[in-house]
């Protein structure tokens, strides 16, 4: 069987002159015609006008390029001829360039290996710019297809520094045993905690007559379950819920609150001050002192301090139904209050005097201690006499 299927002209011959030598005979003419081993020798013309059907033959079995741009020259030439004749180019670019290319891979000299160090940028290879320059794609197996659509679907997520930083989004501020400028504000006073408000609220809503109002502890339980709550970084409270109904509970938490504060509403620096102002035996300089101690404190410790107070103040106006006056409201809240962070079993015994006394001056003169005529240039009263 001939190594190659005769072109339409030479059988056309064939059967004019009826005989094979004729066959021959013009077979022997092309052959000789490119016989050279060298590409060099079959110019881009004979393939236009040879066709590259025949030129294919020279190229599978004698031809070689002399370097790569020789090789992606001959590549290109054979591609629009393929065109031209209507042959499908996906056969050219996979089936003959393939071979062609394992072909000049064969006889390329090893000294012409690309450079691969990393300095300098690397070149695509023969068959990449190719595919390039034609616009077709090498087929892929299902498995490197699944590869490329998890690519593409992976690219089309945010990219990793927004994921990174959604992980790290800033929680809310927890609650209990943290310093009162961590804890999350109230609305209406952002130097405020807004579990103070909360627990105020409540009671001024519904406890203002309970009787023994922060004196009786709520349920440890239910008090425990508020705190984790809370401590898990609620933005906002729900009033409506059910433990939120029972006063006591309330109560307790609010006293919870404050007990577990790391820096006391009264500050660790000025603890002794304050114990000290409390022993002076002139009452009018010793209400001054406290009062100068007072608006001393930190924003948040003064803020709280006043709102706290007004609160108290306002459960000792209807002491007549809950039986608290301001002193069994400092009974509860001084040694709550008035301490340092590290207290000892001293301090609490010889203090203890002296923190019922501040809570209670306090209660009795809030309006005094916390008003703001000084702060705007009027004549402050006279301190209340003790």
């Amino acid at each position: 069987m001939p190594s190659r299927v005769p072109s339409l002209r030479m059988l056309r011959s064939f059967f004019t002159d009826g005989s094979l030598d004729s066959l021959g005979a013009s077979e022997d003419a092309r052959s000789k015609r490119h016989s050279t081993s060298d590409l060099s020798d079959v110019p881009f013309s004979a393939v236009r006008k040879e066709g590259w059907l025949h030129c294919k033959q020279i190229l599978t079995k004698k031809g070689k390029a002399e370097d790569r741009e020789d090789m992606l020259a001959w590549i290109k030439v054979i591609r629009e001829n393929s065109k031209a004749e209507g042959e499908d180019p996906g056969f050219a670019s996979q089936a003959l360039i393939s071979k062609k290319l394992n072909d000049y891979r064969k006889v390329s000299p090893a000294g012409t290996k690309p450079d691969s160090s990393p300095k300098g940028p690397r070149g695509l290879g023969i068959r990449a710019e190719f595919l390039k320059q034609t616009g077709t794609s090498a087929p892929r197996s299902p498995r490197q297809d699944a590869a490329v659509t998890k690519d593409e679907s992976s690219s089309q997520k945010a990219p990793w520094g927004i994921n990174i930083m959604k992980k790290n989004k800033k929680s809310a501020p927890r609650t209990f045993g943290v310093r009162l400028e961590d804890c999350q504000p109230a609305p209406d006073n952002k130097n405020v905690p807004l579990i103070v408000e909360a627990c105020c609220k409540v009671v001024e809503d519904r406890g203002l007559e309970y009787m023994g109002i922060y004196r009786v502890p709520g349920n440890n339980a239910v008090v425990s379950s508020l705190q984790e709550q809370l401590n898990k970084g609620a933005t906002e409270i729900n009033l409506q819920d059910e433990r939120w109904q029972d006063l006591n509970v309330i109560s307790s938490l609010l006293k919870s609150f404050f007990r577990k504060l790391p820096e006391p509403l009264f500050t660790d620096d000025k603890y002794n001050d304050f114990i000290e102002a409390n022993r002076i035996e002139d009452a009018s300089e010793r209400m001054r002192t406290l009062r100068k101690l007072i608006r001393d404190l930190p924003g948040h410790y003064y803020e709280t301090l006043k709102f706290l107070v007004g609160h108290l103040k306002t459960i000792a106006d209807h002491s007549e139904k809950n039986k608290m006056e301001p002193r069994n409201l400092a009974l509860v809240f001084g040694p709550t209050l008035v301490r340092t962070s590290e207290d000892n079993m001293t301090d609490m015994v010889t203090h203890m005097p002296d923190r019922y006394k501040i809570v209670e001056t306090l209660i009795q003169h809030s309006d005094w201690f916390f008003s703001d005529k000084e702060d705007k240039g009027e004549k402050v009263s006279p301190a209340p006499p003790q």
